[in-house]
């Protein structure tokens, strides 16, 4: 289809990835100029959650201009000309995508796991336990002395010179 476009076998380049809905959310991300723009697609959805039928892809210069809406799906990576430093931005074409609305940056949106005192202090192995054994030495000293005694090393090294 593209004879005339000649791309080098090795050629890759590294294009810094965002997206629409995710503010925070850019990688650097190295591509072959030979990948078609569907196999771009394929590639950042497993970085952004966005599947490859939602998305648009347009291309940008490193001054923040915008060069290409990459449309085409059989085209290669190559055919739009992209340089080191580019940016590939990710339009988010689903209606209801779960990376809309915060979901995914903003944590205060998030429940947190909460328990009641008298539960957390019926559980065996909290760090609350754990801090009471260090603040009584004696009690730490005889878990100490039983496995010295009984020849169980705490670990593979110990015990061993």
């Amino acid at each position: 289809m593209a004879s005339w476009l000649q791309i080098e076998s090795h050629a890759s380049l590294l294009l810094r990835v965002t997206h629409s809905n995710l503010k925070s959310f850019a990688a650097d991300i190295r591509f072959s100029l030979q990948m078609s723009v569907e196999a771009v697609k394929d590639k950042v959805w497993k970085k952004c959650g966005t599947s490859v039928n939602s998305m648009r892809l347009e291309l940008y210069d490193d001054c923040k201009n915008k060069l290409f809406d990459l449309s085409d799906e059989s085209r290669p990576l190559g055919f739009y000309s992209p340089l080191d430093g580019f940016r590939i931005h990710i339009i988010d074409l689903d209606p209801s995508p779960v990376t809309s609305g915060g979901w995914l940056e903003d944590t205060s949106l998030v429940e947190k796991y909460s328990i009641c005192e008298d539960e957390y202090n019926k559980r065996s192995g909290t760090f609350r336990k754990f801090k009471e054994q260090m603040a009584n030495p004696s009690a730490f000293r005889n878990k100490i002395n039983v496995r010295l005694l009984h020849g169980r090393p705490l670990h593979k090294y110990q015990g061993r010179r």
